[in-house]
């Protein structure tokens, strides 16, 4: 009980415990989007450290260089996911027509279609400018952007 009641009255490992839980909180309202879920395991780290007598440097040498290390740990992770997975639906919609809605004209990053009823962004895929009422064809899907041909 005393080694609980010594960790609640230093102020470093109580720092330590909030910025942990701060980290946790935005981590969660930003739904897993990886934003700063590495600088709460350093906070973590760092917290033990405070624990166990290190100084306030070594605390925050270790919460940088752990955050360091995790984003690049992570990233790594991500990446290597990411070239694994692809959207289905992009495969499916290519070679599909569209009706171009709003006159497509990359130069001014304009330009909209309906494909198969759902409202898109979208591009020409040689630059040029496609007119309002055109009939388009998709050639690929850039994120959420038709690229299309006329």
């Amino acid at each position: 009980m005393d080694f609980l009641k010594e960790m609640v009255t230093n102020s470093q490992v109580v720092g330590w415990a909030i910025a942990f839980l701060v980290f946790l909180i935005v981590e969660g309202i930003t739904f897993n989007a990886l934003v700063s879920i590495w600088f709460a395991a350093a906070a973590l780290l760092a917290m033990l450290a405070a624990m166990a007598g290190l100084g306030f440097v070594w605390q925050l040498a270790i919460f940088t260089v752990s955050s360091i290390v995790f984003l690049i740990l992570t990233r790594f992770i991500v990446r290597k996911v990411k070239k694994k997975t692809h959207d289905p639906t992009e495969e499916y919609d290519i070679g599909k027509t569209a009706i171009v809605i709003e006159d497509i004209n990359n130069d001014i990053n304009e330009g909209r279609a309906k494909l198969d009823g759902a409202d898109w962004s979208a591009r020409s895929a040689n630059g040029s400018v496609i007119l309002k009422g055109e009939t388009v064809k998709v050639v690929r899907i850039d994120g959420s952007k038709l690229i299309v041909s006329a």
